[in-house]
């Protein structure tokens, strides 16, 4: 199920249908479904570039249900809780280290746990920047693989995408039709600089 702050994109063929929330986007795409449309309709999750696959069949009322989270059946369950903290949203997985790093984990105040979560929020701080233009150039090239990967300037946009290279961009994505030219420069801006013009 989307978060709350996701936003989808719908494209039927290559014309935009709609970018908002997933409510906003499957209500649009729905309708259009509905009036008769008869081009392939696409809804792409903005923030991963990917293809969401999902069903719109029945009433409007049926698939904005269908964004609702289903019901968790351990939430309901009276049977006593196994270890770790589901209610914060701890999630145990298995960790494999090299003996020195166990070694220095367990001399760390509040154990491996705790030294674990303060070494990944200290580098999610430190490469948010980087991090931030990897998922835009991911979300933007997987969009452009499936909306354009045949369309004339497609590869040399790619690579200008992965450059940091916005005019280049620009350049080659000049020719394409409006709303997916549009569509691939709004989720590729984040992986440009702000000194790149």
């Amino acid at each position: 199920m989307p978060s709350p702050t996701a936003t989808w994109t719908a494209f039927a063929g290559q014309r935009l249908l709609a970018s908002g929330s997933p409510s906003e986007v499957v209500t649009a795409a729905k309708a259009s479904l509905d009036a008769g449309e008869s081009e392939s309709l696409l809804l792409f999750d903005d923030a991963t570039g990917l293809t969401v696959d999902f069903h719109l069949r029945g009433t409007l009322e049926d698939v904005l249900a269908r964004l609702k989270p289903a019901p968790d059946p351990a939430a309901e369950s009276s049977e006593p809780r196994g270890p770790g903290r589901p209610k914060l949203g701890v999630v145990a997985r298995e960790v494999t280290l090299l003996p020195r790093h166990w070694e220095w984990l367990a001399e760390q105040p509040g154990g491996a746990s705790v030294a674990l979560r303060k070494l990944v929020e200290a580098a999610r701080a430190n490469s948010g920047d980087a991090d931030r233009v990897r998922r835009a150039q991911a979300a933007a090239d997987r969009f452009m693989t499936t909306m354009a990967g045949n369309v004339p300037g497609y590869e040399e946009a790619a690579r200008a995408l992965y450059a940091g290279d916005r005019a280049r961009f620009n350049k080659w994505t000049r020719s394409w039709p409006d709303d997916i030219r549009d569509c691939a420069r709004r989720l590729a801006a984040p992986a440009f600089s702000k000194e790149t013009p």
